[in-house]
């Protein structure tokens, strides 16, 4: 039977990086093909090819037998590709419903946008994603994975035959996805075909049928996703096999270096304690928007709690932290802080890692003071932290997503803080890159650092963590050693269903 889609022997080379090297892919009316490889393997490059976002520099693209050329993105979508990007497209600037429709708006008889029709067509077709959002709510003012809610609505309902999400659940929880799930199901149903592009295991093997795995731009193998395992898929995508994802936990802890005491995240909500400890990563575990963030960024100025005081190496914290200049003044205490959105409130993507890893060195000194170029100690950086780049001159914007987080922790090692407050530590990463990064972690509390670190993925921080504290209603319910954790006890402590509180 002829496939919907045929991609044959496309290549693709930006200067002397060559970017896809005769790849081949078919897609199946019906199915839900994954896409699956390291950052840099070329997933992204052969979906902005079949988007009409690049050209190739060889090979064929037909559509039910019939070659095709998809010269711009609304080439594609004449041809029936819709697409999800990983990065995010919405405008900021711009309502839910504008951009929904930006370049497709209704009119009305006399030729001018008809708003009313536009915001109707919006709020229906978000709340069919189960969201309860403002059509003319500015974008601006959205949360991460309301943002990628509305851009997957905005792909979804463009009611094409191929339907490609890129990283589509990387800002999502667990809810979230299967209702995303249910979508997807309904879509392959349909008769449509559904790329789904992730890093995320358990996500693939959930909701796909078929896999093609990429590595350095060129085809591995495609099998029906029953014939493999998590752990040859995960073989076959970096070569090698990965028996333990997550290093070992630590063997011992010291003294106490962050203490959180009588701390309300918010007026309603009960007082929480909380104690950190060199050489310990403490997980902070739960359902979604239940106040790990809220807890998390009151230590950095960026959410305002009620009340509560915190002790950081003997020295007390002015609670609230000032939002203005509360991250410096963190550092200056020895805390480094690792937001989940590392391109909007952590990298200058436009600047070289040079600049992204020294910085941290900068703010420590005083505005007056000559500033220096740290060229040794950015060199010792990327080296100790195997960032894959041509030089510390390199774009931060040229890098995969997991160097770029690379280069966003390095900026604080390389500062030589004590403690890590870290958001979502491999969003976006894929599972090379994940097992690079929880060494560098765990290596930083062998050297007597403490983190804090919050993620959507529970089997992460079971994994990662030597201590998970639940935290449900703005508070901590629950505490447990992260070895005796199992994703059912966390979401029955998240539920509520248990009170062993902290």
């Amino acid at each position: 039977m002829e496939p919907l889609i045929r991609m044959s022997n496309i290549s693709k080379a930006f200067d002397s990086n060559v970017a896809l090297d005769d790849v081949s892919l078919e897609l199946a009316s019906g199915s839900v093909h994954a896409l699956v490889g390291e950052n840099g393997a070329g997933k992204s490059t052969l979906m902005k090819i079949l988007a009409g976002v690049v050209q190739p520099d060889g090979g064929s693209i037909h559509r039910n037998g019939k070659a095709v050329h998809m010269r711009t993105p609304k080439e594609a979508l004449e041809y029936g590709v819709s697409t999800v990007f990983q990065e995010l497209s919405l405008l900021p600037n711009l309502s839910i419903a504008e951009n929904m429709y930006l370049g497709k708006e209704p009119v009305t008889k006399l030729g001018r946008v008809d708003c009313a029709t536009m915001e109707s067509l919006t709020a229906n077709a978000i709340a069919e994603l189960g969201l309860d959002l403002d059509p003319t709510t500015l974008v601006s003012e959205l949360s991460i994975a309301e943002r990628q809610f509305v851009e997957i609505a905005h792909g979804i309902t463009a009611d094409a035959d191929v339907v490609i999400l890129d990283e589509p659940t990387a800002a999502l929880n667990a809810a979230d996805v299967e209702t995303l799930n249910r979508h997807i199901r309904s879509l392959r149903d349909r008769g449509k075909a559904i790329v789904y592009i992730s890093h995320r295991m358990e996500e693939i093997f959930e909701i796909c049928d078929t896999v093609s795995v990429l590595k350095d731009g060129r085809n591995v193998d495609s099998c029906p996703l029953s014939e493999v395992t998590q752990q040859s898929l995960i073989a076959m995508m970096v070569g090698r096999d990965i028996n333990d994802l997550f290093p070992n936990k630590s063997v011992g802890t010291g003294e106490s270096v962050l203490t959180i005491k009588d701390f309300q995240v918010s007026p309603e909500a009960e007082p929480l304690e909380l104690s950190v400890h060199k050489g310990e990563i403490v997980g902070l575990a739960g359902l979604e928007g239940q106040g790990q963030r809220e807890l998390l960024r009151s230590l950095v100025g960026q959410h305002q709690p009620h009340a509560g005081s915190v002790t950081i190496n003997s020295t007390s914290l002015p609670i609230p932290v000032p939002q203005t200049g509360g991250i410096r003044l963190l550092q200056s205490m020895g805390v480094g802080f690792v937001p989940e959105d590392r391109k909007d409130e952590g990298l200058f993507l436009e600047l070289p890692i040079g600049f992204n890893t020294s910085i941290g060195l900068h703010s420590s000194k005083s505005e007056l003071s000559w500033a220096q170029g740290h060229h040794k100690t950015v060199a010792e950086t990327m080296s100790s932290m195997a960032v894959k780049a041509p030089s510390a001159d390199s774009l931060v914007s040229s890098l995969s997503g997991g160097n770029q987080q690379k280069v966003l922790l390095g900026r604080y090692l390389a500062s030589e803080v004590e403690i890590l407050l870290i958001e979502e530590p491999t969003r976006g990463v894929d599972v090379g890159a994940k097992a690079e990064i929880y060494q560098l972690l765990r290596d930083f509390t062998d050297s007597g650092g403490a983190i804090i670190v919050l993620s959507r993925e529970t089997i992460e921080l079971i994994g990662l963590c030597d201590r998970l504290c639940v935290v449900h209603d703005n508070t901590i319910v629950s505490e447990m050693p992260a070895a005796e954790a199992t994703e059912h006890k966390i979401l029955d402590a998240a539920l509520g269903t248990q009170t062993s509180a902290a």
